[in-house]
């Protein structure tokens, strides 16, 4: 991170000139010999060495002037470093411990030995210095980052041990710009400090303590971030060693109100922003209003009738016409122009009818061809599923191996429960519109035994078709178990228990599908049985009709001879039509007068108070039941209608219901239990 301020991949140990400060690496622009030091060159000097080192040795380091390393430049000649010579080359790589390599990538030194280390006295070359125009290979990810002595006008730091752990640090505070640096020395200043951390950006202010601590606050928060670079680094006030002039700087996040507040402003900001551009591009997406409605006008009313009586611009001109409409253009000067759009309006209606035929046509089309792609896939099942029984019996399941057994076995499942799932999908496709056809046929009550007869033949048909799977399915079940009873006496003792499980379980679908079969048969019993009610009381009807028939035909050949007769005028066949008349009333008065019921009123009066009480289980009052027949007829009494039920014991009966206050009669209907006493 601290690469941008000029920091280079040398080695703890080692003095890089500039500290933090930028140096250009573009070799493009550096085709000048490398020059180091100053005219007086660099001076040498003692210093103890750093970093776990003897402290008994001293080793050699530059020492550089006061102003930090800044003045070092290409104008200073001390020494040539030409691109073109390799010697040269070689010695500079070698001086950082590196194989020689050209600019193609060819060793210079093939017989080269990194162990012979670096020449005595001389400072090693930074690769990364302006004129070599080489990078330095990549560090490996295992191997931990080194830091360098970073030098500044009032003092030195020098980094810390790289095989140490990373310093320790708190969590981040949201928006943090202000860092706590710890262990400063006791004679260290604020000029000091801004010295040292003015080069990781812009200082906004230093509150410094009495306790050898201070809070420093940047401009930005990525300057943090190289602040805490620092964290770890030993510092050294000018060329004291004294204990008051040294300390181990300790650099952590801090938490400060403002910033806290800027960050808060800042997230603010970006929130409105972001509903801003939510707003603009739901704005952008939202559907365009609808046009405004025209006002009336003759003109316009003119072009409206137009558009009317357009296929393709109907449902814009009916919209105007309805806006029109209920704003109450409608008065006697536009009542006619309103009536002729309503008129034109009108004639889409056969258009839209007939529409709607063609579809449902080709809906019905589209299901025909569903059912029949249906019905020729499940034909297709049924002969792969009889592939597989076939295999499966002992004549060609003897030949195939455990593992080809196994796949046929499940491969039979499969296509067994996909078959099934199509004939049920099939099945339930045909109950559909046996279902329509039944609503449809409900109407026409003279259709309606023709409707029930096909029902029952279709289903019929169907539950064959399901009882003859059922039995492939029983007899394929049964030739695996008698497969597996041969091959139990053959198998070892290790597949006598899984053989075991696989025979309880196939007893089990055994037993599941035999009752399935019984249930079957059973409804197959059941609806054949419908079936012959149904054709005997299809038989009834026609006897019944033929009856009619005949009846009506008697009743009109009886008129014919009625007319024949009162044509003539003979006293004597009037005598006698009346005499045959009085013999045909005469049983008619006869049972009329055995019957409990003695008129046609007392007749319709039955019949409405059967269906009532029909309706009506538990029973109902008599109060209740002539409050109904009062709403049919004002003149009927409560005694009458008590009178009449009374007489007719098998048809009704009175039972008393309640305990105590709340005893109550109630009439009942016993017709059915009556007719079959009688």
């Amino acid at each position: 991170m601290f690469a941008e301020c000029g920091c280079g991949a040398a080695g703890p140990g080692r003095a890089v000139p500039g500290g933090l400060n930028h140096l250009s690496l573009n070799p493009a622009s550096n085709n000048k010999s490398l020059q180091l030091g100053s005219a007086a060159g660099p001076q040498v000097v003692e210093s103890p060495t750093e970093n776990g080192s003897d402290p008994g040795k001293k080793r050699k380091r530059a020492n550089v002037p006061a102003d930090g390393g800044r003045n070092l430049n290409l104008d200073s000649v001390l020494m040539g470093l030409p691109m073109s010579d390799p010697t040269a080359w070689a010695t500079a790589m070698n001086n950082l411990g590196m194989a020689p390599m050209g600019m193609t990538g060819q060793p210079l030194l093939p017989d080269f030995d990194p162990a012979l280390g670096m020449m005595t006295g001389i400072p090693p070359i930074n690769p990364m210095m302006p004129g070599l125009g080489i990078v330095p290979p990549p560090i490996p990810p295992d191997m931990p980052a080194a830091k360098e002595i970073i030098h500044c006008k009032s003092c030195t730091l020098f980094p810390p041990n790289p095989h140490l752990p990373p310093p320790a640090t708190r969590e981040r505070p949201p928006g943090c710009k202000t860092v706590f640096v710890g262990g400063l020395p006791e004679n260290a200043t604020e000029q000091i400090i801004m010295e040292v951390f003015e080069q990781c950006g812009e200082v906004i202010a230093i509150r410094k303590s009495k306790k050898n601590f201070c809070h420093i606050r940047f401009a930005e928060e990525f300057m943090v971030d190289k602040a805490l670079y620092l964290s770890g680094y030993r510092i050294r006030l000018g060329s004291s060693t004294d204990k008051k002039d040294t300390g181990r700087l300790h650099v952590d996040f801090a938490q400060a109100r403002d910033d806290l507040y800027e960050w808060e402003c800042k997230q603010r900001m970006l929130a409105r922003e972001e509903r801003h551009r939510r707003r603009l591009q739901e704005e952008r997406f939202r559907p365009p209003s609808p046009p405004p409605v025209v006002h009336y006008s003759d003109h316009e009313c003119s072009i409206v009738a137009e558009k009317l009586k357009d296929d393709t611009k109907f449902l814009e001109a009916i919209q105007t016409l309805l806006t029109w409409i209920e704003r109450g253009e409608v008065n006697r000067r536009t009542a006619n122009n309103f009536y002729s759009m309503i008129q034109s309006a009108n004639s889409h209606v056969r258009r839209l009818v007939n529409e709607k035929a063609t579809h449902e046509k080709e809906m019905e089309e589209a299901k025909e061809k569903f059912k029949l792609a249906l019905s020729g896939i499940l034909v297709q099942f049924e002969q792969i599923v009889a592939v597989y029984h076939s295999a499966s019996k002992q004549k060609a399941w003897d030949h195939f191996t455990k593992a080809q057994r196994k796949n046929i076995s499940v491969w039979c499942k499969q296509a067994e429960e996909i078959r099934n799932i199509h004939n049920d999908e099939l099945m339930g496709i045909r109950r559909e519109e046996e279902m329509e056809m039944s609503d449809e046929e409900i109407e026409d009550p003279s259709e309606m035994k023709e409707t029930e007869e096909s029902a029952l033949v279709s289903q019929v048909e169907a539950l064959k078709e399901e009882n003859d799977s059922l039995r492939w399915q029983l007899d394929a079940y049964r030739n695996e178990v008698e497969l597996l009873k041969q091959e139990q006496g053959k198998a070892s003792r290790d597949d006598d228990t899984t053989k075991e499980q696989q025979m309880k379980l196939l007893q089990q679908a055994l037993q599941g599908m035999q009752k399935h079969l019984l249930k079957v048969q059973d409804e197959y019993k059941k609806r054949e049985a419908e079936l012959e009610k149904v054709r005997e009381e299809k038989l009834k009807m026609e006897t019944l009709l033929e009856n009619l028939k005949e009846q009506q035909s008697i009743a009109d050949e009886e008129e014919k001879e009625r007319d024949a007769v009162d044509c003539q005028g003979n006293e004597s066949g009037t005598s006698r039509v009346c005499a045959c008349s009085q013999e045909k009333e005469c049983p008619v008065e006869k049972t009329l007068s055995n019957s409990p019921v003695k008129s046609e009123r007392e007749v319709l009066l039955v019949g409405i108070i059967s269906t009532f009480l029909h309706v009506h289980p538990f029973g109902a009052s008599i109060e209740y039941i002539c409050s109904y027949l009062q709403r049919l007829d004002s003149k009927i009494c409560t005694a009458e209608v008590e009178v009449l039920m009374t007489r007719l014991q098998n048809t009704f009966r009175q039972e008393l219901s309640g305990v105590g206050a709340s005893l109550e009669k109630r009439w009942k209907f016993c017709g059915f239990d009556g007719l079959k006493m009688t």
